[in-house]
């Protein structure tokens, strides 16, 4: 099993990173993800949340292999900051004594689904099977229900939110796509990142991306030297009294 020696960076580095971002221009690109899945009126996951005091979630999908998992919680121990971890059933099931650790090292574990399949295309029964049985293995390891869920694939219809908001699980996307799982280099998973994170982001990383690791410490010191502060997300969202605008960002009811 390889690991990588994360080491602190500088605030030259974060430094160089910002001037990176201003240079450099990116070939690598894809559509906001409120673009690719909106299609009208419909029920939306929370992509993002409205919030003024610059607080931002990272995440990570667990679904293939652990290989740079522990580097990504070294990281997050010295820079003393929680995440939240999706976790697919199997993956859970596979590497119980990860799912185990993230949780006591304080991070968040939301549910990933069953299978990782594309949700859109199940029944009703279908979903609540894939939740149920995911949400039980999630909790018979870490002994705490999950509170929030992220469709595989950002995949979702109105069946999948519907559901899954009664069954008490707050649907989770991301308005932030590090793009880490093309194996985009570390600079460049950085660059990303920082470059699209605001107030109330949810950006989205996997524990197994091949420079993840790697570009977590330039995020998180660039991201803070910006002035941001990190909480898992079930910190970030409204719990209640809130409603969902057609790009998905999550608003306080009562707000402009």
């Amino acid at each position: 099993m390889k690991f990588i020696t994360i080491r602190r960076k500088t605030v030259a580095l974060a430094a160089a990173l910002v001037g990176l971002i201003a240079a450099s221009a990116f070939t690598a690109h894809a559509a906001g993800a409120a673009e690719v899945w909106w299609s009208g009126a419909r029920s939306l996951p929370i992509y993002s949340v409205e919030r003024e005091d610059n607080k931002v979630a990272l995440s990570f999908d667990c679904a293939w292999g652990v290989d740079y998992t522990d580097a990504l919680l070294q990281c997050l121990e010295e820079e003393h900051v929680r995440a939240t971890f999706f976790t697919v059933q199997f993956w859970a099931e596979k590497y119980p004594e990860y799912l185990k650790k993230i949780a006591e090292k304080g991070h968040e574990v939301g549910t990933h689904s069953a299978t990782h399949s594309y949700m859109s295309r199940l029944s009703e029964v279908e979903i609540e099977a894939e939740l149920e049985s995911s949400c039980a293995a999630i909790e018979n390891v870490t002994g705490k229900k999950p509170e929030l869920f992220r469709p595989p694939y950002g995949d979702y219809d109105d069946l999948l939110i519907d559901t899954c908001n009664a069954m008490g699980l707050y649907p989770i996307q991301w308005d932030v796509d590090s793009l880490d799982w093309k194996d985009l280099s570390a600079s460049d998973i950085a660059a990303r990142i920082v470059q699209k994170t605001r107030s109330g982001s949810i950006i989205l990383m996997h524990n197994n991306g091949l420079h993840t690791a790697e570009a977590l410490p330039i995020v998180i010191d660039t991201l803070r030297a910006k002035g941001f502060d990190f909480v898992p997300i079930g910190e970030l969202i409204y719990r209640e009294n809130y409603k969902i605008d057609p790009t998905g960002r999550q608003i306080p009811k009562g707000a402009a």
